[in-house]
């Protein structure tokens, strides 16, 4: 837990938030209060400049997910397990997760709620819903056949099958899987580099990809070509095209001199 006594740290470094879920005793379980925690944390994040977020745990497990105890005493709605992941999925910049550890139940949410996941070898991908007894929630089913089918949806919840992070790069729910050292760097990588460009085309064009998954090729296509329209009409436009041809120039003059 932060000295603070919040759940998830945060803070923003050269347009990057970062977001740490911070109760390892609880193995940062989805609790009201650690959701909640979360939910604000994307917002402070996005509210000092964010233009890309990384979620990160501390480690040994990533997110054991719902607690248990909770959920028999229905004395939390499920909605409010929720919340930070809501918040998490909603926001407009790029998101990456770096998995270092297992993310079990609801805790898959996670990543699943992330444009982008990164993991380790020790990742473990395990829904287990069906285990406990419970139906997944959250968009779990939607979010995870989106990633690898419904066929490895089927898989993961119905069978129990669980993946590893090698396996899960394999699959297609993770982009990249690392060592353990290199997880951090990684993701800040990738991070910095979606900050560093332009925020109104990222913005715009992560709401395109939203939404293109959602409708036929045709409309996609069109919701597309409304998107490269109005980039393409931007003074920032103009600017970054004379800046390459500038340097395209400046470097055949370079090849000609040699």
């Amino acid at each position: 837990m932060t000295e603070s006594g919040l759940l998830v740290d945060v803070r923003v470094d050269d347009g990057v938030g970062l977001l740490r879920l911070n109760d390892p005793a609880h193995r940062n379980a989805l609790s009201k209060r650690l959701s909640d925690d979360l939910a604000n944390a994307v917002t402070t994040a996005l509210e000092q400049g964010a233009r890309a977020l990384v979620l990160s745990a501390a480690p040994p497990v990533f997110c054991a997910g719902g607690s248990l105890q909770g959920l028999q005493r229905r004395d939390t709605p499920l909605t409010a397990t929720y919340a930070g992941m809501e918040r998490l999925a909603a926001a407009p910049v790029p998101t990456i997760a770096a998995v270092g550890g297992p993310a079990v139940g609801a805790g898959v949410n996670l990543p699943l709620a992330c444009d982008i996941v990164v993991a380790t070898p020790a990742a473990r991908f395990d829904p287990r819903f069906l285990d406990v007894g419970i139906h997944p929630g959250g968009g779990h089913l939607w979010r995870l056949a989106e990633r690898i089918g419904a066929q490895g949806a089927a898989a993961m919840v119905l069978c129990g099958d669980v993946l590893t992070g090698e396996e899960a790069e394999r699959r297609g729910l993770a982009w990249r899987c690392v060592p353990q050292a290199e997880l951090d760097a990684t993701a800040l990588k990738l991070a910095r580099k979606a900050a560093a460009r332009s925020p109104e085309l990222v913005r715009r064009t992560k709401q395109s990809l939203r939404e293109s998954l959602e409708v036929p090729v045709a409309e996609a296509a069109a919701l597309e070509l409304a998107a490269q329209e109005w980039s393409v009409g931007r003074p920032e436009f103009a600017e970054t095209v004379q800046r390459v041809l500038h340097d395209l120039q400046t470097r055949k003059e370079r090849r000609d001199q040699s």
